[in-house]
Parts: C-alpha cells; sequence; structure tokens
C-alpha cells in the first residue's frame, strides 16, 4: 500500500531528555546533537525518509489526516545516543485512554490508534535509519567514565 501526500515539514526538536520517554533509553551523559539532526532533516533526511516510508506505509487517507489533524508528525523527537552509537527518536502516538478523552472524531477503533501509532513508529525508524546511513558519521565519540571498575 502507499501514501500519496505531500512531505510535510521537518519536525522542529525540542530539548527533552530521552530518558522521559517510555520508548527510550539512553546511557550515561551524552550530547544529543540534536542541532545537527535537525539541520539534516531540513536537507532533505526528512523528506527522503518519508518518501520511503510513504511508499510502503499501510497508514491510509483516513488515518494520514487523523496525524495532520493533532499535529503529530511535528511531535517527533530525534536524539544522537552516543552510547549505542545510533539514531534514538521518540514516535508520537494516540494514547491509550483516546476513547475516555474522545481525542479525535474520526478514531472509532482500537484498530485505529493501533495502525496509527505503529506506522508513526516505522516513519520513525526509517528516518533513524537514513539519517545514520546517509548523513551521520559519528562513530566512536563516546568516552567511558573514568570511573569504571577493573574486573
Amino acid at each position: 500500500m502507499s501514501l500519496d501526500v505531500d512531505v510535510p515539514e521537518p519536525p522542529e526538536l525540542e530539548s527533552h531528555d530521552p530518558n522521559e520517554y517510555e520508548d527510550a533509553e539512553v546511557v550515561g551523559d551524552t550530547d544529543y546533537r540534536r542541532d545537527e539532526i535537525e539541520g539534516f532533516l531540513e536537507d532533505g533526511a526528512w523528506e527522503r525518509a518519508f518518501d520511503e516510508w510513504s511508499d510502503d506505509t499501510g497508514m491510509d487517507d483516513d488515518e494520514y489526516a487523523i496525524v495532520e489533524d493533532l499535529g503529530l508528525l511535528g511531535e517527533f523527537d530525534f536524539f544522537w545516543d552516543s552510547y549505542a552509537e545510533r539514531v534514538g527518536y521518540h514516535a508520537p502516538g494516540i494514547p491509550e485512554d483516546w476513547k475516555e478523552r474522545n481525542y479525535h472524531p474520526d478514531i472509532d477503533s482500537w484498530g485505529v490508534a493501533s495502525s496509527i501509532n505503529a506506522s508513526l513508529t516505522e516513519l520513525g525508524q526509517v528516518v533513524c535509519d537514513v539519517l545514520k546511513a546517509e548523513y551521520i558519521d559519528w562513530e566512536g565519540d563516546y568516552e567511558e567514565p573514568d570511573d569504571l571498575p577493573d574486573f
């Protein structure tokens, strides 16, 4: 399945501690390099990843309209995890209590909410893969702390 939509603007990355997210964990002190990653997104990484994702996504036009209505694409966060030498991310999504909160009138089933969440997670991973493969060459910038025990 393919989604035929215009590529939206890349998200503006804000300075959140990734460990506050339920879906991300970063070990040790690190420079998250958000400014550089945001620059890569603006320089074409977002468009490249979005095009790749939209060619393959299971998200349909109605689900994408919900994502746009809620502004979810602007809520992505991407950051460098120097310990793991990878791009980490937090994908926005529909909360579990969507029904009780009347989150959006067009979300009428768990299937719709689940499909949106899965698709946004896939987009986040595609963005990370494109950044790592085509833009980032920061290998080996993690320095171990001096106080590690000897074994």
